[in-house]
């Protein structure tokens, strides 16, 4: 992994306790919580949601040089922005190459062509968790024109008085979007930098919560292949028709989907200072099979209460999970 956590020379027993640390023992303030659980019982009393984490922010497009959709005085404002800051080591960028390579986060516009080519349903609602973005208004205008999907924000779903204490804040504003896409039914990263890859892997960590008891889907995009598709579309070598199947073909293995599993069993079961440990064997699957395989085992153990502790390998699809009668 290339996460900022992971590069630190420690050792890996050092780093697995970190992670435990950062998606076990770490909490955000209880105001934080409370205002991110408020946000997305708003949301759920309309339906399922998508969080669409959009990176065309300000400070993102000034350090990275990327001025894609940015008129001839907003690049000059980026750049006098990255200069201001003598650590940034790189002041000239070719931001044509950058975006071509599939190195900037994608604009507005290039977002919705790929919602929309996606086939996203028109009715669900899609949050935008963002900080400050460019020109914040006619951005979300054309996203709507676009795909015409329900557009919201934190700040257009709280009253400005439940913001008074964060909006000043802009972690603590990014910690309220933060809880909301690990909550959202589809999360969608414009940029793979850090909070996307820690959504992603904190959804994916919450087994009993997300990936099997409920899945809830990512997608990665692949902007290097998006951009080609959307100039080409842009210019006339593509229709809509074969820009969406373009689009869609290339995310077709990028939006982390369960599939069914015909080995779900028991491989070992061991006592240990009281418990029982289960040590499952079990691949993605498209429903919860895995309580068939506790129902079994209850048959003949009937425990009153349990407490569940999952763990589960990197290398293979193998689990240990751990049943402690209380």
């Amino acid at each position: 992994t290339d996460a900022r956590l992971a590069n630190n020379g420690q050792p890996l027993e050092i780093q697995r306790l970190r992670c435990r640390v950062n998606f076990s023992a770490l909490r955000f303030t209880p105001q934080i919580e409370e205002l991110g659980r408020k946000v997305v019982r708003i949301l759920r009393q309309n339906g399922p949601f998508l969080v669409l984490h959009l990176r065309y922010e300000m400070d993102m497009l000034a350090f990275s040089g990327c001025t894609q959709g940015c008129n001839t005085e907003e690049a000059q404002e980026l750049t006098r922005m990255r200069y201001a800051y003598p650590w940034w080591k790189e002041k000239i960028i070719d931001s044509d190459l950058k975006r071509k390579d599939g190195l900037c986060p994608l604009t507005p516009e290039e977002t919705a062509l790929t919602l929309k080519a996606m086939d996203i349903d028109r009715n669900i609602q899609i949050y935008i968790a963002a900080g400050k973005y460019m020109v914040e208004k006619e951005d979300c205008l054309l996203l709507h024109y676009l795909i015409q999907n329900w557009l919201v924000r934190k700040e257009t779903l709280l009253e400005p008085s439940d913001l008074r204490f964060f909006q000043n804040h802009s972690s603590q504003m990014a910690a309220l979007d933060y809880l909301v896409s690990l909550e959202s039914d589809i999360f969608v990263p414009t940029y793979d930098g850090n909070m996307a890859k820690v959504v992603e892997g904190h959804r994916s960590s919450l087994i009993p919560i997300s990936r099997y008891l409920g899945y809830k889907k990512t997608i990665l995009l692949d902007r290097k292949l998006l951009i080609n598709f959307i100039d080409q579309y842009n210019s006339g070598s593509l229709t809509w028709d074969e820009f969406s199947a373009a689009v869609k073909d290339a995310l077709a293995e990028r939006m982390g989907h369960p599939t069914k599993s015909t080995n779900n069993r028991i491989i070992a079961e061991d006592d240990i200072d009281g418990h029982s440990k289960l040590t499952l064997e079990f691949q993605m699957i498209e429903e919860f099979k895995l309580q068939d395989l506790f129902k079994k085992y209850f048959e003949t153990h009937s425990p009153q209460a349990l407490l569940v502790e999952i763990s589960f390998s990197l290398v293979a699809d193998t689990s240990g999970v751990s049943l402690r009668q209380l």
